[in-house]
């Protein structure tokens, strides 16, 4: 089991890191106006934690942004087997 101390600090010490990369993306943020996260999973092959994983991680950052600042976040989800922002479909 985790002691709630160790917990508390490296949850605040992540706090930091993520106000940090707010500020040195400042720019880009205001000029978009949104912060948006991919995330995917490949349809071929059955589901296993690392898929879950995926997604869980990006969510949990999606609701941290959220707490930590008044930006709208959103979460684009592909379900392909390539990386789903390198280019879009026309």
């Amino acid at each position: 089991m985790i002691k709630k101390e160790i917990l508390e600090k490296q949850v605040l010490g992540l706090s930091f890191e993520a106000k940090k990369m707010l500020r040195e993306k400042k720019s880009f943020i205001d000029k978009k106006g949104k912060i948006t996260l991919q995330t995917g999973y490949g349809p071929s092959g059955l589901p296993h934690i690392g898929t879950f994983g995926e997604v869980a991680r990006t969510s949990m950052r999606v609701n941290a942004l959220k707490q930590l600042t008044d930006l709208p976040a959103e979460i684009i989800t592909f379900s392909d087997d390539m990386d789903g922002l390198r280019k879009f479909p026309r």
